[in-house]
């Protein structure tokens, strides 16, 4: 039954009801729920925490490895269990978002990652803490497209949507840098599990606001779930996202691992099991990723800028809180300042770019944003071993920041622009996978390419003890920033090329077969 002003919530979240929140109509005959910017910040509390998640280990992990007596060829799990669980689950999160409740999936998903969290931050062994870090990608894999998806059917009117796309793009680009910089300073001051211990209180008190202020929507029809569908996709995407990180080397003396039968059996797998998806989503009545969309143009170009950019940029950070710590010899929490600005920069870039979009559209944004992007890693790229932060480092990381800016929040709105209500959930489920594959495979990719380049330098130059291996090691970076600088000018040709829609995708938002609340 769809909404109306009249209609009362349900019962499991009937702590507002509608004639509390006095209805407004919006230009488009919609109603305009009056505590949506409410709920626009409990979601936007969600989002950070689990952007944060990605990226708050890295600077703890040594910390952890030396407590729990992990090994180094173990040491990347920290990090991978998450995304792996991330990627692979996040189509199946969205789908069942969608039918449960867009409100209860987001709720469950909260709940999960406290408690996931909580495994963590008192893991005795090194195993328990890979697990933990595996429940929180999965749980997140359930939260992230139903907050996604709450944005799209919470806000109507183009300019509070462009908004609210805004808000959430700085979170989604920003939060990267400030869980680096949160990592610090927990392991420096505290402990490397309050790393995760610190997403339980966040948690709780993200539900307890979520209750009164998010309102409850989910798709038309019967809930049913494409099993077989969702089981080859997550199968197939772990098994890609795995591929890739078995092909990296583990220390600077090995090469990469591309040819071994392990890997390419990984890889073999992640082919059958995604071709087996494809056709069954094209037979099943009621698929779990429906083609049409991945078929529309723009929606489709969205989710493949996003899997160049998560390629090209995502293995940024790794290197670049290498070069702080090793080269620069930086203490963990001073790392984790030094990556403050790239922050900034999405904020300020977020702000103009949420202004600018439903007035020029997405292309011109996107375009020269990822152009900026591209020209702050080719700046990276140039760095040596004696390199100074403000003169090489700060001015490259704001073009990168306010570049990115310029390309999130356009992608975030053409990934769900037109989008039918029943698909709201999986289509920001669409964009999150995209992103977050892109980011796995990147970080492999770029792994092998820095080590490989860095392997050769040893080599040319004759090194045989530590005095050389700062500049060995900056050599495997800028090699990285090089090869990143170029995924970034393909995506940006990508989108000059495949973008279509105009200035008025964020208008045609509002039209009645955009995604709306409906009543469970």
């Amino acid at each position: 039954m769809s909404s109306s002003p009249d209609q009362p919530e349900t019962a499991a979240a009937a702590v507002i009801t509608d004639e509390q929140r006095s209805w407004a109509v919006s230009a488009a005959g919609l109603p305009l729920d009056p505590l949506r910017w409410r709920a626009l910040g409990v979601i936007a509390i969600a989002q950070l925490m689990i952007i944060l998640d990605a990226s708050i280990v890295n600077l703890a992990l040594p910390s952890a490895k030396k407590d729990l007596g992990i090994a180094d060829a173990d040491q990347q799990w920290v990090i991978t269990g998450y995304a792996l669980a991330f990627g692979g689950l996040l189509l199946l999160g969205g789908r069942i978002a969608d039918y449960i409740g867009r409100k209860r999936a987001f709720i469950i998903g909260l709940l999960g990652f406290a408690g996931a969290s909580a495994l963590g931050g008192i893991a005795s062994t090194g195993p328990l803490l890979f697990s933990a870090r595996g429940l929180q990608g999965a749980f997140a894999a359930l939260l992230a497209p139903a907050a996604l998806s709450l944005i799209t059917v919470t806000f109507h009117e183009p300019k509070e949507r462009a908004r609210a796309f805004g808000v959430y793009g700085a979170i989604s680009g920003g939060g990267a840098a400030l869980g680096l910089l949160l990592g610090g300073i927990l392991t420096e001051y505290f402990s490397w599990r309050w790393c995760l211990l610190v997403n339980v209180p966040i948690a709780i008190a993200a539900v307890a606001l979520a209750v009164p202020f998010v309102r409850e929507s989910r798709a038309d029809g019967v809930a049913s779930y494409d099993v077989l569908g969702a089981i080859t996709v997550s199968v197939g995407l772990v098994s890609l996202v795995y591929g890739f990180t078995k092909a990296a080397p583990h220390s600077f003396t090995e090469t990469a691992h591309w040819t071994e039968p392990s890997t390419l059996i990984w890889f073999a797998v992640a082919v059958v099991m995604l071709g087996s998806f494809l056709i069954i989503e094209n037979r099943v009545a009621n698929p779990l990723l429906p083609m049409r969309i991945l078929l529309e143009r723009n929606r489709g170009a969205s989710y493949l800028v996003s899997l160049v950019v998560g390629i090209g940029l995502f293995g940024m950070f790794l290197f670049l809180g290498l070069y702080f710590q090793v080269v620069l010899g930086y203490s963990p929490i001073k790392a984790g300042f030094a990556f403050l600005p790239f922050s900034v920069g999405i904020i300020l870039g977020a702000g103009v770019a949420s202004q600018l979009l439903p007035r020029v559209g997405p292309k011109p944004l996107m375009v020269p944003g990822l152009l900026m992007g591209a020209a702050g890693l080719a700046w990276l790229s140039r760095l040596e071993y004696d390199s100074t932060y403000w003169a090489h480092i700060f001015p490259a990381m704001m073009l990168i920041s306010v570049g990115m800016a310029f390309n999130f929040i356009p992608v975030s709105t053409t990934a769900l622009h037109g989008i039918g209500k029943a698909d709201a959930g999986v289509a920001s489920a669409m964009l999150n996978t995209s992103q977050q594959v892109g980011g796995a495979v990147g970080t492999a990719l770029l792994n092998t390419v820095a080590v490989a380049a860095t392997t050769a330098y040893i080599a040319a130059n004759g090194i045989a003890g530590p005095a050389g291996i700062n500049p060995a090691l900056t050599a495997g970076y800028t090699r990285a920033f090089t090869v990143g600088a170029a995924l970034l000018v393909l995506a940006a040709v990508l989108a000059a090329v495949l973008f279509t829609v105009g200035k008025d995708a964020v208008k045609e938002g509002d039209d009645q077969d955009a995604p709306v609340a409906h009543m469970g």
